[in-house]
């Protein structure tokens, strides 16, 4: 790495360096308090894989470059030069992370490993050595909000050609679109995935409570944020925005994605409009009397809190609520809420690859699940989904996963 390079780097490293962040550099006594947070520590347990272990290649670096001992005594502590050896450990410590901030739970200071590993990732693009994938999903995300115009008819063509299994579960209302478009003074616009199983159960959720909604023209998950690109993270949030502002829709339900749920509601400032995660609106319609629910379900069922909904957003309470209106059998994953393991493909994991990574990571999930006797695993996060899916499948849990949404649809009474 040559000098000039070096030098980009400590200007994107500078543009991290807020005071919290600072906070996080400065405060940590080793304590290890952490070590046991990690559920990939706990499913292989190496140093490098506790909070600690990731956050201090970064450390090095921060004493290095920002501070006077770094610059004018090095050996008076544990240093690191900007090299390419650097970036390998910025990569390993930043992608076997799930950013799930367990760790801060437990931390006497409150330190955010997951804000660390935001300057591991930024050098990481700064220096062209991020996950491709990454890199490649984000720009697709961009371009197809760039040419939202040109393609608007067939969208609107797709989203029609699935309005009969919508119909299947819920007939629309008299007068009302199975699936609306571009409805201006919305009550909801809902922000799906790119596959029609994001769309179809809430879009009968939707009807059966009769709610003037719209189908946003945009897919929600964040690739930008996966990444650690905040430039790209803005570009494709900013999108929904301008969608929602120009609909003058007075809320943003986002899928069951817990990224861009996090990111929408938390790192876009004061927005015209509400956030929420669709679970709780099937948990306020329901208790508002516009939606009734059977038990429909006859196995028994526990909860995945996806890290991003539940620990750091809160959203601990409405799946509950939605699960019992649905089963008379529903248990909780010991530790939950706050304390729930992340499932292991958080943080860009999933689409990211290294599918032997994940799985063994999450052997301490494996377990988690299979000691609550349920057969069905739910969850609201298509990450989750995807990555739990695989783990039942890898450690033979003989569980199934399921969407709330999904359950909820099928539930929905006449």
């Amino acid at each position: 790495m040559d000098l000039q390079q070096q030098y980009e780097l400590e200007k994107l490293f500078k543009t991290k360096l807020h005071q919290a962040m600072r906070f996080y550099l400065e405060t940590c006594t080793h304590c290890g308090l952490c070590v046991d947070s990690c559920h990939v520590y706990n499913s292989m347990p190496e140093l490098r894989y506790t909070a600690v272990g990731r956050s201090e290649v970064v450390r090095k670096i921060f004493i290095k470059y920002f501070k006077m001992q770094g610059k004018i005594a090095p050996w008076l502590g544990e240093t690191m030069e900007m090299d390419e050896f650097v970036l390998d450990k910025f990569y390993e410590a930043a992608f076997s992370c799930t950013g799930c901030r367990r760790c801060m739970v437990h931390c006497p200071f409150g330190i955010d490993t997951q804000q660390i590993m935001s300057i591991a990732k930024l050098l990481l693009v700064g220096a062209d050595k991020e996950p491709k994938i990454l890199s490649m999903l984000s720009d697709m995300s961009i371009n197809k909000g760039e040419q939202v115009e040109e393609s608007r008819a067939q969208y609107a063509e797709a989203i029609k050609n699935i309005e009969p299994e919508v119909e299947a579960i819920w007939p629309t209302p008299p007068g009302k679109k199975t699936i609306p478009l571009e409805v201006e003074h919305a009550d909801v616009l809902y922000v799906a995935l790119s596959g029609k199983h994001s769309i179809i159960s809430a879009a009968a959720i939707f009807n059966a409570a009769d709610i003037n909604w719209t189908l946003s023209s945009f897919e929600a998950v964040n690739f930008g944020a996966f990444l650690g690109d905040p430039q790209r993270t803005k570009k494709i949030g900013n999108r929904i925005i301008a969608e929602a502002t120009r609909l003058k829709v007075k809320t943003v339900a986002i899928v069951e994605c817990g990224t861009a749920f996090r990111i929408m509601k938390q790192q876009f400032g004061k927005l015209p409009f509400e956030v929420v995660t669709f679970v709780e609106l099937i948990a306020k319609y329901h208790q508002e009397g516009k939606i009734k629910l059977n038990k429909v379900m006859t196995e028994k069922v526990t909860y995945h809190d996806p890290c991003q909904i539940a620990r750091n957003a809160g959203v601990y309470e409405a799946p509950r609520y939605i699960l019992n209106q649905l089963s008379d059998d529903f248990v909780d994953m010991i530790p939950n809420r706050e304390e729930n393991w992340c499932c292991g493909g958080g943080g860009g994991l999933v689409a990211a690859g290294d599918f032997e990574f994940r799985m063994k990571s999450s052997k301490v999930k494996a377990d988690q699940m299979k000691k609550t006797g349920a057969t069905v695993v739910a969850t609201a996060c298509e990450n989750c989904h995807s990555q739990l899916h695989d783990v039942c499948g890898y450690y033979n849990t003989n569980q199934h996963v399921e969407f709330i949404s999904h359950l909820a649809a099928q539930g929905l009474a006449k």
